[in-house]
């Protein structure tokens, strides 16, 4: 997770949302209430931890009651200390204080309250990645550190498993083709990052290895669930028994959420893009380019799927004029460099958004080389009247633009293949004409036709129209 890389964007909710979500979370609204507990003879050990004979008292304070409840207790504590709520006065005393960062869960700004809670999901985040190790307590030496060599544990391995499995579930959840909201099985989440993606079908080590990864996760999740990380459905209990045991006779094994379902929540959502950014990531978030200029809209959304595009531009309209946002749109398109195709494309698909009040813009730019032919194919899907019809030149320029657009976007896709097919079957003459354009791209599209066109006789009158179309250009 630490590498530059581009991911789709994510919705998400307000920031006055996340924080009321985040002050509802189970584990920072226990940790607030043991600050609010905590005083003067509050005494914790070496490590910050609540002294053993305080947590009987701490569980009570937080309605906790069972055969765990020590435990629960003793965890809302840790997260407490780590999310800065409380302070460790004097370590040697064990004596605490109020943390600075307790006044800001009532008093603070949304992100205030988000920033606590994005400290306590480190916290959860690091203990999570400590497996349960029946050797972990002859490992600990005197001084209170454990000697790791004697353990079958690598603590970076297992946090950037961890990383890694919650950057699959996030990119899940943000892609077009994921699951959205919907839960995603644990096996499939565990495959993802066990099994090769050029493996057939798996090998039975292969699958015991996703097996014990599911397992971890199990684990793993029910820890990050309490913090508002994960809406978590573990796994059947009755799927780990002995299969020969009657009392599993009945579970059914082909049912894929009895062996657990995760998804993120709108908060994990929130907080895992942070965390993919700190790791050098980009990830977007629809609504970011809303207040800026139309160069960054349509340069910032041509690499988003058609939907999140969409939404981004609704938003960006509708903060403008139509009349306005049209023409600062034209203007932003306009140029001869690799980007600019695309670029265009996606000012058309912003154009189509805008009512008849953006017509002027568009008859502005009739005679423009590079827009006078959306122009024209705009105001005529809008049945303007008096539309003059386009050169035949200008036709050329344009279907040259947008199958640049389109390689851009989708590379070698069906749709493209589709297009390339159909302008190849309406004009006779087409490459015999192309390979003039005065168009950056004309070569590039001209090879891509050869390429893409499944008849060869004219996907080798492509491959000439390009050798001719790269002599004219230079290249």
């Amino acid at each position: 997770m630490s590498h530059s890389s581009l991911l789709p964007p994510v919705r998400l909710r307000s920031e006055a949302e996340l924080a009321r979500d985040a002050l509802a979370t189970p584990l920072l609204s226990r940790a607030a209430r043991l600050a609010r507990w905590a005083g003067p003879d509050t005494r914790v050990g070496p490590g910050g931890e609540l002294v053993e004979e305080q947590l009987p008292a701490a569980a009570e304070v937080l309605g906790l009651t069972g055969e765990g409840a020590a435990a629960e207790a003793s965890e809302a504590w840790r997260v407490a200390v780590d999310a800065g709520l409380v302070q460790v006065v004097d370590q040697e005393a064990g004596t605490v204080t109020t943390g600075a960062d307790l006044a800001l869960l009532t008093s603070g700004s949304p992100g205030d309250v988000l920033g606590v809670w994005l400290g306590a999901l480190e916290a959860v985040l690091a203990d999570a990645s400590v497996p349960e190790l029946d050797g972990l307590a002859d490992a600990m030496g005197e001084d209170g550190g454990i000697d790791l060599s004697s353990l079958d544990w690598d603590p970076e391995a297992e946090a950037e498993f961890l990383d890694g499995v919650l950057g699959n579930l996030y990119v899940l959840t943000v892609s077009e083709e994921g699951p959205g909201d919907s839960a995603v099985p644990l096996p499939a989440l565990a495959a993802s990052m066990i099994v090769p993606d050029d493996m057939g079908e798996p090998t039975n080590d292969v699958l015991e290895q996703v097996s014990d990864a599911m397992m971890r996760l199990d684990d793993q999740f029910r820890i990050l669930e309490p913090i508002g990380l994960v809406d978590f459905q573990p796994v059947d209990e009755a799927l780990m028994t002995d299969a020969e045991d009657e009392s599993t006779a009945g579970v059914d094994v082909a049912d894929v959420s009895r062996y657990g379902m995760v998804r993120l929540t709108p908060l994990g959502l929130y907080g895992m893009r942070i965390r993919l950014q700190e790791a050098g990531m980009t990830a977007p978030a629809v609504g970011e380019l809303a207040d800026k200029g139309a160069d960054a809209l349509l340069d910032g959304t041509s690499g988003f799927p058609p939907a999140a595009a969409q939404a981004e531009t609704e938003q960006w309209l509708a903060r403008r004029e139509p009349l306005t946002a049209a023409r600062e749109l034209l203007a932003a398109a306009r140029g001869s460099d690799a980007g600019a195709p695309l670029r265009r494309l996606r000012c058309q698909q912003a154009l189509s958004l805008v009512g008849l009040q953006a017509e002027p813009a568009l008859r502005e730019v009739l005679d423009d080389a590079e827009l006078g032919g959306l122009a024209r194919v705009w105001l005529t899907e809008r049945g303007a009247a008096d539309v003059p019809a386009p050169p035949e030149s200008m036709v050329f320029w344009l279907t040259i633009d947008t199958v640049a657009a389109q390689l851009a976007a989708e590379g070698n896709s069906e749709e493209l293949q589709g297009l390339v097919e159909g302008l190849a079957a309406q004009h006779s003459g087409f490459f015999a004409t192309a390979w003039r354009v005065d168009h950056p791209a004309t070569p590039d599209v001209l090879e891509a036709m050869g390429r893409l066109h499944p008849d060869k006789k004219v996907a080798k009158e492509a491959r000439k129209a390009a050798f001719k179309a790269r002599s004219q250009h230079g290249g």
